[in-house]
This record gives C-alpha cells, sequence and structure tokens, in this order.
C-alpha cells in the first residue's frame, strides 16, 4: 500500500511525461484528433475540439423526426419548399382550424427565424388536436436540428426540443377520478 501513494510531484512528472509522449507520437495535428493536451507552467487543461454536426437527411432530400406531447405521436418530414404544410393529407387550415393551433405549430420556424423555407408532411396519431399541434412542433423542432444543426441552440432555448412529459394522470380505484373522492356520508 505504501508504494501506491503518490506524490503531486510523481503526478505531475507523470502527466508531463505523457503530454511529452503523445506530442512525440503526433508531430502533425489532424482534424480527426479529439482532445489537445495543453502545458502552460504547472496547470495542464485538456481541451476538447468538438467535430461540426453532420446534417441528417435522406435520399429524397428530407429530414425525419419523431414528435411527442400528452397522448399524440407525430411523425414529422421536412425539405426545402414555399412552405407547404400538410397534416394527415389534409391542409394544415382544415386540420388544425383553430389559429392558436397553427400558431402553436409556426412557433419553432418563428424562432428559428425560417418562415416559409421548409414545406412540411406530417401523420399525427393519438390524443386531442391540442396535444397533435404540440407533438407536431416537438417534431418540426427536432427535424429542423437534423436538417440544420446549427439552429439547435435557438431551439433549445426556447424549449421546443424538451419533450413535455405531462401526461393524465390514472384512475384510481376506490377515487371517482385519479384524486376525486366519492361524496362522502355520514350515515
Amino acid at each position: 500500500m505504501a508504494e501506491d501513494v503518490k506524490t503531486l510531484e510523481n503526478l505531475k512528472e507523470v502527466m508531463e511525461s505523457a503530454a511529452a509522449a503523445a506530442a512525440a507520437t503526433t508531430a502533425e495535428p489532424t482534424a480527426t484528433d479529439t482532445a489537445d493536451v495543453v502545458v502552460s507552467g504547472e496547470a495542464e487543461v485538456a481541451a476538447v475540439v468538438a467535430a461540426p454536426v453532420e446534417p441528417k437527411i435522406d435520399a429524397q432530400g428530407r429530414s425525419y423526426a419523431t414528435g411527442k406531447r400528452k397522448n399524440a405521436i407525430a411523425r414529422v418530414w421536412i425539405k426545402p419548399g414555399p412552405g407547404k404544410i400538410t397534416v394527415n393529407g389534409r391542409e394544415v387550415e382544415t386540420y388544425f382550424a383553430r389559429p392558436v393551433l397553427r400558431m402553436i405549430i409556426n412557433q419553432a420556424f418563428t424562432v428559428a427565424g425560417r418562415e416559409g423555407q421548409y414545406d412540411i408532411n406530417c401523420t399525427v396519431t393519438g390524443g386531442g388536436l391540442s396535444g397533435q399541434a404540440g407533438a407536431v412542433r416537438h417534431g418540426l423542432s427536432k427535424a429542423l436540428t437534423y436538417f440544420e444543426p446549427a439552429l439547435r441552440p435557438v431551439l433549445k432555448k426556447a424549449g421546443f426540443l424538451t419533450r413535455d412529459s405531462r401526461v393524465v394522470e390514472r384512475k384510481k380505484y376506490g377515487r371517482a377520478k385519479a384524486r376525486r373522492s366519492f361524496q362522502f356520508s355520514k350515515r
């Protein structure tokens, strides 16, 4: 046990020798290197160089993502175009008749500054119209980040990439609803 105890000087020597060995083996740095070890005075700093994220685009030039909200699930495909939105084979104005629901869908484009630049085709199942609009927005935001990875910080800050996990609470036995009790009778 006594031999395993290392002092700070021994640790510094080991780190400096490891850094020197790494510098000797890679005389010419390449783009595939993921970490550079910098030795300045007595402090060592490991900086991770992040590679740019590649867009995920299929053979038809589309990006696909799945969005969820409450019990609704939306499959969303986006591609560059004049801004036509199709939901379950119908225009967005007929499927989501209320302006609030269309506004929820367009929030991702508004925040990213991409209004009218992408065509959207999506299929939505489950839940009601409000949950389906939220699912389309979630899937649309994810598809935008796959098509343009640079938009991820903007959409993440707005909270559009986070799946809203709030769902209806289940009914319990011995209760009228999830928490509502039956009417109390004293006699």
